[in-house]
């Protein structure tokens, strides 16, 4: 596994928007904001091409375009790390314009995202044996204050904190929009995890201790991915079966239903043959049922033959704050009560 080196006073930190852009509101602001706190901090900045367009469907320009921009921006001299501008929807068309080959061969540079940006943070993983950052898009960081997590992705990038605990609290819905493009999360829900024991159907109250190589992303992206010429997996974790693999997965537009197909999905492809954990983060329809079916089952009724552990609500993905997850690096995860942690190993 390759591993970038971190943030270093006087770096320059690239963006690129091979998913949206920051050209609208809110995020225009709170990208400037942004810019105005890494500059305040010492770092220089290399605004990709694509950054303030908005010509794309789903994403800020033509697969192309984005496609070329990320690929100039990673193997270019100009910056030290690259933040995505955000999320969006259709990053899947840029993969075949993004030069893999080019990407690996060139000095690898700490990549963060998340959401669609699965697109490139998993492949990065399997396909460029590269690790890469599943973490907040750089809007996030033209909050005013900062919430704890964005100071853990931060300090995450200068390589001063590789252990993360929960938070305690998260947001339902957030108050950021064209008018308050700098307010924090609205941190109106407690964080309370569910344990499951390995094979076990429902939560338990003792702790548990996991740990592998991890892997993971939106489910929403990761389940476009099976079976296409940028499906690597396979070969992945055969490389690192030794570790086990420690699956780190939440969804954002899926419906308990959806998600339960997707899980059937990556099971029947072959994904989690080595696992040996799973954290699951609160999903976008968080607290959903269809058919007498939640979120919980919909992915613990699929995970439970393998006899590993899973915790679900982990602070990941669509409902914020997220810890920033390192995807390729050795993680474990503990336990104690509703509490958790999750360090990482760069090995």
């Amino acid at each position: 596994m390759r591993y970038p080196e971190f943030l270093k006073t006087s770096n320059t930190i690239g963006f690129v928007a091979p998913s949206f852009g920051c050209a609208r509101e809110p995020y225009f602001s709170a990208f400037k904001s942004a810019q105005a706190f890494f500059e305040s901090n010492g770092y220089g900045l290399d605004i990709g091409p694509n950054c303030y367009v908005e010509k794309g469907i789903g994403i800020s320009n033509t697969p192309e375009a984005c496609g070329r921009e990320l690929t100039d921006s990673y193997i270019s001299n100009r910056n030290d790390i690259i933040i995505s501008c955000g999320g969006g929807e259709l990053m899947c068309e840029t993969l075949n314009y993004t030069d893999y080959d080019a990407i690996k061969a060139a000095k690898p540079k700490w990549y963060m995202g998340y959401s669609d940006n699965t697109n490139f943070t998993y492949l990065s993983t399997t396909i460029c044996d590269t690790a890469a950052i599943y973490g907040p898009c750089i809007s996030s960081f033209g909050m005013k204050p900062h919430h704890a997590s964005i100071t853990d992705a931060f300090l995450l990038l200068k390589g001063e904190k590789l252990t993360f605990s929960g938070y305690d609290g998260w947001e339902l819905e957030s108050l950021k929009d064209e008018e308050n493009p700098f307010i924090p999360y609205n941190i109106t829900e407690k964080t309370i995890i569910k344990k499951y024991l390995p094979s076990a159907s429902e939560p338990s109250n003792e702790d548990i201790v996991m740990s592998g190589r991890l892997l993971g992303g939106c489910i929403d992206c990761l389940i476009n991915l099976i079976g296409t010429e940028f499906d690597k997996t396979t070969e992945f974790i055969q490389k690192y079966s030794k570790d086990g693999i420690l699956w780190f997965l939440e969804a954002c537009e899926l419906s308990p239903l959806d998600v339960r197909r997707a899980m059937w999905h990556m099971k029947n492809a072959g994904w989690f043959k080595f696992c040996s954990g799973f954290i699951i983060g609160r999903p976008g329809e968080y607290g959903a049922e269809i058919m007498g079916l939640d979120h919980y089952h919909a992915v613990v009724d699929i995970l439970k033959e393998y006899n590993v552990p899973i915790i679900m609500d982990a602070d990941i993905g669509h409902h914020s704050p997220m810890i920033p997850v390192i995807s390729g690096a050795i993680g474990e995860l503990s336990t104690s009560g509703n509490d958790y942690k999750l360090s990482f190993k760069l090995e």
